[in-house]
């Protein structure tokens, strides 16, 4: 075989290669599909659908005022880290 024949069997790979490397994987998604708020409403409607009950977040300590939490770990003060007026 002659040179040109190798360098056409080259291009016609390399095109192949590229062209199959750009296609899309599966269907396209609707953007009404995608996101938090859309999982969320999808998610509920199972719920709903299945009969169970989620309780709500916020209905267990409600009733009793919440203490404050001291942050545990720094228990002294670190100097800043970038100091104000020197060098």
């Amino acid at each position: 075989m002659r040179l040109s024949n190798y360098v056409w069997i080259g291009v016609g790979l390399t095109l192949s290669t590229a062209v199959a490397a750009c296609g899309v994987v599966g269907p396209p998604i609707a953007p009404e599909d995608v996101g938090v708020n859309t999982t969320i409403t999808r998610q509920k409607a199972q719920l709903q659908k299945s009969g169970t009950v989620q309780p709500a977040d916020n209905a267990t300590g409600a009733s009793a005022p919440a203490e404050p939490v001291e942050p545990k770990g720094q228990d002294e003060e670190l100097p800043p880290l970038r100091p104000v007026g020197t060098r």
